[in-house]
């Protein structure tokens, strides 16, 4: 221990006072007793707090270039045009105005003047007031024509021009039937207005010898009534016809039907598939097919073609095999064949043997409706459905609603003793596919908010209605057009508020440039379908509808805002804190004790450089 102590270097003496030391770092130590610190001799250098700065910068410096790199791009959506869309829908809902043209054909060989028209027209508006009138009927402007032996005379106080030729159309034209006398009222009435506004017309064709009073109301935008009646029942036929079917599609208070409920079997897209299945339900007893693609097309291209401004349809067709009912049958005497009451519809669709949902044009959000021809098993047949009341169906067909239709169609040689055939195929003939179309086109009126038939409709007098090759006439169409462009606007406008209403409340959403793209297409197009309603135009109204419908459908379900799960701002930090707190918080340390440090020796120094100032 002696040894080891003996090599350490001697401690160096301190330092004769008065002397001032040669080390450049040294400090003087302050008199005995003093508070105040020891005195630095030298400028205290900077370059630890240049590098510590410089740190520190780096760090501000990048600060930008990390919230770049992680900054969300959202695409600006116009907030001001969706709120003064909704403004207008709800302060002034569409109405689609329209003209009424009432024509008095006289037997009588009177004078018609300007004073008979007025009075007639006068008392023709006020007989609508006291009507109820459709949600999307707007203004309705009522012109009038008397026209007899003794001249032909319109009213002038009003703009509705429906084309009327006087004296192209008499009395005596009745007698080539009224399928023909449509089509010669019209010939008659021209093309309408050229503003692309309707114009209902109702003639009234006076009979001195006729028994009572009929309406038949035609497959274009005009009914006729013939017969004897005095001013006072002629004007309140006008007013019920124009408010009860041109307006209204027949459908009384408190019944349901278009504009009485959800009735929208279209996709949001605008697209619908109507989808025709034939299914044999047990192929041991028998196969039956069908030339659909020759038959069935032909018959359902007008309808596609009628019902084009407001959906897109696809038609698609498919045979099945081994498709048992759900529900039960009991056999009846009777009626001679097996009973399904209406008890059991719900339970008649066998989703687990149907396999429907084959098909390939349905894509996005297309709506797919199914039409089911059933055939019986040999055991069940004759399958007959039974309504409340206990008569048989005549059509032996229901439909469920936003899902289509079943017609059960029982062969011609099937009766209650049947026997198996093992698997006879056969076909069925054109007359029973042309049968069974009819009646899916009066299911598919059914599912658009329509009814089948007007048979069973009458206003106290008998009422006959022309059937149109479409499967719709034009004023049907008009109603559909109205209901669907207003039920799309308004879905249109919840649909962008929403997306607009998701995009305030998620601040971190990507908000791709396509999809303010689609938002403001489907804007132009809603302006545009409200601007053709208060002209009156209902078709083009309708087309611009659906479409501003689908855009700001395929805005609010766009691939990007879908596929991502957006977090609040404070997940966001919650990611990134902990890899950049740590680090941040010792390098702001670092430099704040750095610059304490700094500041301490330059009072030091200052100090010196005051003593020895004061010395000299």
């Amino acid at each position: 221990m002696a040894e080891i102590a003996g090599d350490e270097a001697p401690t160096p003496p301190p330092p004769i006072s008065g002397e001032v030391s040669t080390d450049p770092y040294t400090s003087i130590p302050a008199s005995t007793g003093s508070n105040n610190p020891p005195l630095r001799t030298t400028k205290p250098g900077v370059k630890r707090l240049i590098l510590t700065a410089s740190v520190l910068l780096s760090f501000l410096v990048g600060l930008p270039f990390l919230l770049k790199s992680t900054e969300i791009h959202r695409s600006p959506l116009p907030s001001d045009a969706i709120t003064g869309l909704a403004h207008r829908l709800h302060s002034a809902p569409p109405s689609f105005p329209c003209g009424l043209h009432a024509v008095f054909l006289r037997s009588v060989p009177d004078r018609s003047d300007a004073s008979l028209t007025r009075r007639l027209e006068q008392s023709i508006s006020a007989q609508l007031q006291l009507l109820p009138a459709t949600s999307t009927a707007g203004n309705v402007s009522v012109s009038v024509t008397v026209e007899s032996a003794g001249g032909c005379s319109s009213s002038s106080s009003s703009n509705v021009d429906s084309g009327w030729q006087c004296g192209t159309v008499t009395s005596a034209d009745l007698v080539i039937g009224d399928e023909v006398f449509d089509e010669l009222l019209h010939s008659a009435l021209g093309s309408g207005r050229g503003d692309g506004s309707r114009v209902y017309t109702v003639v009234v064709v006076e009979v001195d010898d006729a028994e009572g009073m009929r309406v038949v109301v035609g497959k274009h935008r005009h009914a006729w009534v013939v017969g004897k009646a005095d001013e006072v029942k002629a004007v309140s036929v006008i007013g019920k016809v124009f408010a009860k079917y041109f307006m209204n599609g027949g459908i009384e208070e408190g019944e349901a039907g278009i504009g009485k409920g959800e009735f929208m079997p279209v996709g949001s897209d605008g697209n619908v598939v109507l989808s025709f299945s034939l299914l044999n339900a047990d192929p041991s007893d028998w196969v039956y097919d069908w030339d659909f693609e020759k038959i069935g097309e032909r018959m359902l291209n007008p309808v596609v073609e009628a019902l084009r401004p407001i959906a897109e349809i696809n038609i698609e067709s498919q045979v099945l095999y081994h498709t048992p009912k759900s529900s039960y049958s009991y056999s009846d005497d009777k009626l001679g064949g097996n009973v399904l009451s209406m008890g059991d519809i719900p339970f008649f669709v066998n989703s687990n043997e149907w396999h429907l949902d084959t098909s390939t044009s349905a894509t996005g959000r297309s709506k797919v409706l199914q039409f089911v021809v059933y055939i019986p098993s040999a055991r069940e047949c004759p399958l007959y459905l039974q309504l409340p009341d206990g008569r048989l169906s005549k059509t032996n067909a229901f439909i469920s609603p936003m899902w289509g239709g079943v017609l059960i169609w029982n062969p011609p040689d099937c009766s209650l003793d049947s026997k198996k055939t093992h698997g006879t195929r056969k076909k069925m003939s054109s007359q029973e596919l042309m049968e069974t179309i009819e009646i899916f086109i009066g299911q598919l009126r059914q599912l658009f908010g329509l009814k089948p038939s007007y048979l069973s409709q009458d206003m106290d007098m008998p009422t006959k209605f022309v059937v149109s090759e479409k499967g719709f006439t034009e004023w049907e169409l008009d109603l559909l057009y109205r209901h669907h462009a207003c039920s799309n606007l308004l879905s249109c406008l919840t649909t962008l508020e929403s997306l607009s209403s998701l995009v305030r409340s998620l601040p971190r959403m990507i908000v791709m440039d396509e999809i303010g793209r689609q938002v403001e297409l489907s804007l132009e197009a809603a302006n545009l379908a409200q601007g053709n309603a208060t002209l009156g135009i209902s078709d083009s109204s309708a087309v611009h509808a659906t479409r501003a419908r689908a855009l700001a459908e395929d805005a609010f379900f766009h691939p990007s805002i879908m596929s991502i799960s957006y977090a609040s701002i404070e997940h966001y930090f919650a990611i990134y804190m902990p890899f950049f707190a740590p680090v941040s918080l010792h390098v702001l340390l670092a430099a704040i004790k750095e610059l304490k440090r700094y500041k301490a020796e330059r009072a030091k120094y200052s100090a010196f450089l005051a003593s020895q100032a004061t010395s000299s």
